[in-house]
């Protein structure tokens, strides 16, 4: 692979604009960006391998792709690069015209074009290269990124353009007349700040789940992104988000919901008692996944937490799933007027609603309706957390019927006490060993990370592990073992379970 980017890079060559140069060096090294390599970090296996094949082959066109990669790449890479590059051009190798102007750019202008939902921000930054004088007047070009607000902040979406009058006179025309779009100057510094925490959410929602659903120039242009934006200058705290206010804490929440029941918005809900549970639900999700906005309505955000979060996290009874869509509408209207949200916003986010109110009727799966016992779940579920009931059913799998004097269904797997009786009869084959009651403290130890999902990778290591058709106790085993050696330092517990592919032929026991 790399003898194949190498021969590529010879169209470096041939490249007089330093512009040119660093958009197909960022293509070529995004080629890798998103992907996972089993024990071991891709940028340093690939990008700094890469790197390393170059300075060994010495030849013009690595000493090209060397100078790129070090304005490019990471900072491991930036240095290794750097440094190799500095070794060839004192060696003889010849280097391009454009060597010396490739990074020095200017920001010439930031701006962000931002809906009337805050559904997103799509930023514009333009740059120019630095002339004789040190101005920035020479090839100018704009870098484009949207934040997805819906998305956690992540950016998914990345382009350049070198038509920058066309690309801004078009944005201010759209937005010129339309309630529904704002356009306007954005502080550099605040650009910076955003767009930097921005792709740091894209990057840590990778890291958790795996390639996030990223447009397919987000690769493409994401090296090229990375280094423009420390172009801009440091220093500013992250812009809030549109319809962002104080915090809300429990109080504050509270409030908010007995406004809205109090409302001419929600005067026609049947069920008060179903309505201000859901009113509770749309505010948390609000607060604790839209930046602390549970005002903010949308069709996009309202369709996610009828279809998506709420199907995944909450155990609704049936008089709330009978509720929720008609609570969502109301709830629309009263945060609407709360907003300023324009009639147009209104109308779209309610038909969005109702589009949506027969795929949540089929999407919800209550736990009863999959053969579940009610009062069972309740057990597994103090919280509503119904994110939760694969794992705490893994941790604790008999939960029912008697052992002996024991009545199962009276033990609470959420109290300490009931939660070693429950691992005690899950282990009785294993009373007979030396280290029992050792063992059996481990078993505790995971069963209470599996029943708070911390952290979250140990659940997905198992449910990795089951996949592949191994036994629960063996999986068990295998967490265990990897939790005693790490110990409690989260960052390196959590990546030891993600790196778990599959159980060694002699598992720990």
């Amino acid at each position: 692979m790399f003898a194949e980017m190498l021969q590529a890079a010879r169209e470096l060559l041939a490249v007089r604009s330093p512009l040119d140069a660093e958009l197909m060096v960022s293509d070529m090294i995004g080629a890798w960006w998103g992907r996972r390599l089993p024990g071991g970090d891709v940028e340093q296996v690939l990008g700094e391998g890469l790197v390393d094949y170059a300075a060994k082959a010495g030849t013009p066109a690595a000493l090209t792709l060397l100078i790129a990669m070090a304005y490019l790449g990471t900072a491991r890479q930036a240095a290794k690069a750097e440094g190799a590059a500095l070794a060839l051009i004192e060696s003889g190798v010849a280097r391009p015209g454009w060597a010396d102007r490739v990074g020095a750019v200017k920001p010439t202008g930031c701006y962000v074009s931002r809906d009337a939902y805050g559904d997103q921000d799509t930023v514009v930054c333009t740059f120019g290269y630095r002339g004789l004088t040190g101005t920035a007047g020479e090839e100018r070009h704009a870098l484009v990124l949207v934040v997805d607000y819906n998305m956690r902040g992540m950016a998914r979406d990345a382009w350049v353009s070198s038509h920058v009058d066309t690309l801004l006179d078009k944005a201010r025309a759209e937005a010129d007349g339309n309630p529904m779009l704002r356009f306007e100057e954005l502080p550099a510094q605040q650009a910076r700040a955003l767009l930097e925490s921005a792709m740091r959410a894209t990057r840590d929602a990778f890291d958790r789940h795996g390639p996030p659903p990223v447009s397919d120039s987000y690769a493409t242009y994401h090296a090229f992104a990375r280094s423009r934006i420390k172009a801009l200058p440091p220093g500013r705290k992250r812009p809030a988000p549109l319809h962002t206010e104080a915090p809300y804490n429990r109080e504050r929440r509270a409030m908010l919901a007995a406004e809205f029941l109090a409302s001419d918005a929600a005067e026609h809900l049947s069920d008060p008692s179903a309505a201000s549970r859901c009113a509770d639900h749309i505010i948390d999700y609000g607060c604790e996944q839209d930046f602390g906005r549970p005002l903010r309505v949308s069709p996009t955000k309202c369709e996610t937490f009828l279809l998506d979060w709420l199907p995944r996290k909450i155990m609704l009874s049936a008089a709330e799933q009978e509720a929720v869509p008609y609570v969502l509408s109301a709830w629309a209207r009263f945060a609407a007027g709360r907003t300023a949200l324009p009639e147009p916003g209104l109308r779209a986010t309610l038909d969005a609603i109702w589009e949506a109110t027969t795929r949540f009727a089929e999407t919800y799966r209550d736990p009863a309706s999959l053969g579940l016992d009610r009062e069972l779940v309740e057990r597994l579920l103090p919280d509503g957390d119904l994110s939760a009931l694969a794992r705490r059913v893994f941790a604790f799998p008999y939960l029912q019927g008697a052992h002996g004097d024991i009545l199962l269904d009276r033990l609470n797997p959420a109290v300490e006490a009931d939660r070693r009786i429950l691992l005690e009869i899950d282990h009785l084959h294993d009373r007979n060993r030396p280290d029992y009651q050792e063992h059996l403290a481990w078993h505790e130890e995971i069963a209470r990370r599996l029943w708070n999902g911390d952290p979250p990778q140990l659940w997905e290591a198992a449910q990795r592990l089951l996949d592949l058709g191994h036994d629960r106790h063996d999986v068990l085993h295998v967490l265990i073992e990897i939790a005693e050696r790490i110990g409690d330092d989260p960052d390196e517990l959590a990546a030891a379970f993600d790196d778990i592919a599959d159980i060694p032929d002699s598992p720990p026991v």
